[in-house]
């Protein structure tokens, strides 16, 4: 599949969830916490690779995806409680990443003790 192709079609599914979301807060948070991007990446794995190692590279990629997301999810809860408090967006966004990291550097050091390494 030619790249552009590729770009097109990415670009598309995240400005369409974006209009739904600008209409339908609800449905677009629904669509936008759908793993889209994650289905989109592992079709373009399949297409570009329909062996045993495409297999073996998109079976890694998900269950890595799996891990990367969890520190995630708190930090959206913390940056909805201080957008609706009236925190400043850049400074909720910064708090978002910021923790999101320390988290995952967290879940790492807890993954380890399990034989399970993130980074």
């Amino acid at each position: 599949m030619p790249i552009y192709l590729k770009y097109i079609i990415t670009a598309a599914m995240v400005v369409l969830v974006s209009e739904i979301t600008n209409r339908y807060e609800k449905l677009g948070a629904l669509l936008g916490a759908l793993p889209v991007m994650t289905i989109l990446i592992v079709l373009w794995m399949f297409a570009e690779n329909k062996n045993s190692e495409g297999s073996d590279n998109i079976a890694s990629y998900v269950y890595y995806t799996f891990w990367y997301v969890l520190p995630t999810l708190p930090m959206l809860l913390v940056m909805s409680d201080m957008l609706k408090k009236g925190s400043d967006f850049w400074l909720s966004l910064g708090v978002y990443v910021v923790g999101t990291i320390a988290l995952f550097f967290l879940l790492n050091f807890i993954l380890k003790k399990f034989g399970i390494s993130l980074a």
